[in-house]
């Protein structure tokens, strides 16, 4: 799931209604155009849904969702974008009185299982980003989740999963937590209820791991190392090409519908 701007130009799928003979031109693979901002060159959609939600301040909204299906956008001469069709999404959200409050949004879902993803589904998945960039800025803020640097994908992956996990502790001990204001946070100390955040947790987590105990033993000498074997010699690590950037020029031009670092599996817990 990726939002895109709403400039952009899409296209339907190709499909002939005559049997095409076998020429020696290229076969055509886009159809009719899309104009996101042209209403005129869009076409019926092949789904729409409508859900009611209520706002903090008890509004009740109407989310309207629009979904065309086997929609495709233009790649390069390396990668061929009309092999991956998509679904693209048009989201308009009105008040009571059928009036639309804000600007539509659009989202694509690409992906080979798309199709179990129903409009709905793809509406509250988008939702969840807000959740998962404040999880992002916590984690490389507080528990030094881009601080561990190392050439080993799979070490990188093991100490994201480890800050993954610490994030799970302060979720786990929010009840138990004191609350400790800095002293330049004298707004805090007036309230009668404070929202329980992950930092506030972190700062009491010292004493929460203290009265928990371990059940570990103490460390013992075992001896000193006797160090490296004589003649071995340690085998160097693999040189890698550098990348230049003339070849980082489709990461640019794909810079709208790629997910980068968002993954939809990890959401805040602290909702």
């Amino acid at each position: 799931m990726t939002r895109i701007r709403s400039n952009r130009v899409f296209y339907r799928q190709f499909i002939s209604k005559k049997k095409q003979k076998i020429t020696s031109g290229h076969p055509r693979w886009y159809g009719d155009k899309f104009d996101l901002k042209d209403e005129n060159t869009w076409h019926k959609p092949t789904g729409i849904s409508q859900c009611i939600f209520t706002t903090k301040k008890g509004r009740q909204l109407t989310v309207t969702i629009s979904g065309w299906k086997q929609m495709l956008m233009k790649g390069t001469q390396n990668y061929k974008m009309n092999r991956h069709p998509f679904t693209l999404i048009r989201i308009t959200i009105t008040d009571e009185v059928g009036n639309r409050i804000w600007k539509p949004m659009w989202l694509i879902a690409i992906g080979p299982r798309r199709e179990e993803l129903s409009l709905i589904d793809c509406y509250e998945s988008d939702r969840q980003r807000y959740d998962m960039e404040h999880l992002f800025r916590f984690g490389k803020q507080k528990l030094l989740m881009t601080a561990y640097s190392t050439p080993d994908v799979q070490h990188e992956e093991n100490w994201f999963k480890l800050t993954l996990i610490a994030y799970v502790n302060l979720w786990t001990a929010r009840n138990n937590r004191v609350f400790l204001p800095h002293h330049w946070e004298q707004y805090l100390k007036n309230k009668k209820s404070v929202k329980i955040t992950p930092s506030l947790v972190q700062r009491d987590f010292y004493r929460i791991i203290s009265t928990l105990g371990t059940m570990a033993t103490s460390p013992k000498r075992r001896g000193y190392s006797s160090g490296g074997i004589k003649g071995y010699k340690k085998t160097p690590r693999t040189r890698h090409q550098v990348i230049k950037g003339t070849e980082q020029k489709f990461s640019k031009i794909t810079k709208s519908w790629h997910p980068r670092r968002r993954s939809l599996s990890i959401i805040s817990i602290f909702q």
